[in-house]
């Protein structure tokens, strides 16, 4: 069974931050998450505000937690946000059902982490993530 090692969410978090820096976006934060959605590696960019990392987080818990990615979560809270408020409360602020957020797959479609980023807009965010993933040869699980 394969799981997530440091030295891979340590690259995903290098390569997100280069394409962030090659996408101009404000300072970020960008954490991965291992399948059981505890922190494996983090960096915040000097500048960033006091909460992005924790945003980051949020996102990352969410897409590892519920199994799909954050932006798909935020849709599905569109459509019940009462539910989406009880499962707040229920994870004692870890979730956070906003875009940004990806799951890490690995070779075998399995769930091995999920990565966040918070700085940019949910679309930049995910898009590093979802880069720096690709680029350690796993799969980010994204929405339709």
């Amino acid at each position: 069974m394969a799981t997530l090692t440091l030295q891979q969410a340590n690259t995903i978090i290098a390569k997100a931050l280069e394409k962030a820096r090659e996408m101009n976006m404000p300072p970020v934060a960008v954490v991965v998450l291992d399948d059981g959605g505890h922190l494996k590696a983090m960096q915040r960019e000097d500048g960033t505000s006091m909460f992005r990392s924790d945003v980051a987080t949020g996102k990352a818990w969410t897409s590892v937690a519920m199994g799909v990615s954050s932006r798909a979560i935020a849709a599905r809270a569109k459509r019940n946000p009462n539910f989406m408020i009880t499962l707040a409360a229920t994870a004692e602020g870890k979730f956070l059902p906003q875009p940004g957020g990806v799951l890490i797959r690995d070779g075998n479609s399995r769930v091995i982490g999920a990565a966040g980023a918070s700085g940019g807009t949910g679309d930049q965010d995910e898009a590093i993530c979802a880069y720096g993933v690709g680029e350690v040869g796993l799969t980010a699980d994204l929405p339709d």
